[in-house]
């Protein structure tokens, strides 16, 4: 049997014009970002944005990105030159596209000198993230700068060799600023409130802690523009590589399949320069905050929501869970009841069109997008998602009862057994004192107890309030009678 040719700035030619393939020479382009966090996210959004751009013939964008952690990215895509497919998937069938935007990919563990090099080139204007919640080293519940924090406690006691973004960011600006180079900009792209201003508090923290008049030099240089991103990003598996090499004839170890839908808005804000990028889609604005918190409550909030639930219903992906009873009814009731007056005025944003696009979005069967991924990280996740909201319903005495039950899915779901004694492997940062407050807890109160103290996720004011006590343990206790499919049976 004849082993299929990898995917490599030497097969990429022998594709069928029915691939959409880099439309430039790719020994031509220059580094001019630096993009931490080299995950499928990235790969399936930014990535594929700067690579139009290069396309267009401005070939000064091309992509550094480094993995702060795992290897793994690095090993898939150095054989292929950095190249991979993205195919796009809806009920109407697949489309693929070759990105050739990634030029290198560092692992930083193994050389932290060559990103922190690569950092402060001169013709790197832009340092972009996607290291999800943890990698901001924060704590959610107050959005402030983790000073425990294992990594950040290594970074200040070794400035020239960090572990974190942040220590990362920090040095490269340090160095940058003895070499008289102006600084990049830092471009957050994770799913946080207000994602840019997070940045800038944990950065200038980080380096008030180093040096005061450090912290100050970067509040006054350094642009933080906050961004909204959407597009829905399964993990990939097995049977995508396959689908991949069937289409293509190539192999490719780390393909992405997403949605056609793809958005995202960018606060303008670009001292050094940036892309084009709105030759190709992307929304700049001068405040993008009624943007993300749009996104962040209906849907992340409701992701969570389907995840949580539908993961002890006993369903693998969300279009599963959207076709089960209830279901749908709990999403676009909840989006409409609890969490679109919660909203600030979106002049000219048709939001009722926006919430159907979600719920079909999330109905899409070929996605394939598993509820177990959408769980990962909760302890992160949560505020933001689904607390916040609560909090402002909270403050305007009105009742939140369904996404109560997206909390109490949670809490149920972090006790690390589902409804049939099968053991879920929660993974979250939290996720060893999460066991050891939830285990083997089958009674509503003492599991809501145990897990209301973690002031990381809750705050001091949750743990204190009546109301939210009484609507969590509420749904808690229905999901721990009846189970989740039940429960969302008679609620939807």
């Amino acid at each position: 049997m004849t082993e299929q040719p990898r995917l490599s700035n030497a097969t990429v030619s022998s594709l069928s014009k029915a691939v959409e393939r880099p439309g430039y020479d790719r020994n031509q382009v220059t580094t001019g970002i630096v993009h931490l966090g080299i995950g499928a996210f990235h790969r399936a959004h930014q990535a594929v944005y700067t690579d139009s751009v290069l396309a267009s013939g401005d070939t000064s964008w091309s992509i550094l990105g480094v993995s702060l952690r795992s290897a793994d990215t690095r090993d898939a895509l150095v054989p292929q030159d950095g190249l991979y497919t993205v195919a796009t998937r809806s009920g109407n069938g697949d489309s693929f596209r070759i990105i050739g935007s990634i030029s290198r990919v560092l692992v930083a563990p193994e050389n932290p000198q060559a990103v922190l090099g690569a950092m402060v080139d001169p013709a790197v204007r832009v340092v972009s993230l996607t290291v999800t919640e943890k990698g901001y080293c924060y704590s959610p519940a107050s959005a402030a700068l983790d000073e425990e924090h294992p990594d950040i406690i290594h970074d200040l006691a070794n400035p020239a060799a960090p572990r974190s973004a942040i220590g990362y960011i920090v040095e490269a600006l340090v160095r940058r600023r003895s070499d008289g180079t102006e600084p990049f900009t830092l471009l957050s792209c994770d799913n946080l409130p207000a994602n840019g201003r997070t940045l800038q508090r944990v950065v200038t923290r980080f380096a008030e802690l180093r040096d005061p008049e450090l912290a100050e030099y970067i509040l006054t240089n350094v642009a933080f523009p906050s961004t909204m991103v959407d597009r829905i990003v399964p993990a990939t598996t097995d049977a995508d590589r396959a689908t991949i090499v069937a289409a293509t004839g190539l192999v490719d170890s780390w393909p992405i399949m997403t949605e056609p839908f793809s958005q995202w808005v960018v606060e303008d804000h670009f001292p050094a320069g940036r892309p084009a990028w709105e030759k190709f889609g992307v929304t700049f604005v001068r405040d993008v905050d009624a943007f993300e918190l749009m996104k962040l409550r209906l849907l992340n909030g409701s992701h969570s929501t389907l995840a949580y639930l539908g993961y002890l219903a006993g369903h693998e992906t969300v279009s599963d869970v959207m076709k089960a009873p209830g279901f749908s009814g709990l999403i676009e009731a909840m989006m409409d009841e609890e969490i679109s007056p919660t909203l600030p005025p979106l002049p000219g944003f048709d939001l009722a069109s926006y919430k159907a696009e979600l719920r079909e979005r999330f109905r899409n069967p070929a996605l394939r997008h598993r509820t177990w991924q959408i769980a990962m990280d909760g302890s992160q996740k949560l505020p933001q998602r689904l607390l916040n909201t609560i909090r402002s319903r909270i403050e305007n005495h009105l009742p939140f009862d369904r996404l109560a039950l997206g909390v109490a899915a949670w809490m149920r779901y972090v006790t690390g057994v589902d409804e049939k004694g099968g053991v879920i492997d929660v993974r979250d940062p939290l996720a060893v004192e999460l066991k050891n407050r939830a285990g083997n807890k089958s009674d509503a109160g003492e599991l809501f107890d145990a897990l209301i103290g973690l002031e990381q996720i809750f705050g001091n004011d949750l743990s204190a309030n009546e109301a939210f006590q009484r609507s969590v343990k509420a749904q808690l206790e229905k999901i721990l009678k009846q189970g989740a499919g039940e429960t969302v049976a008679q609620t939807g």
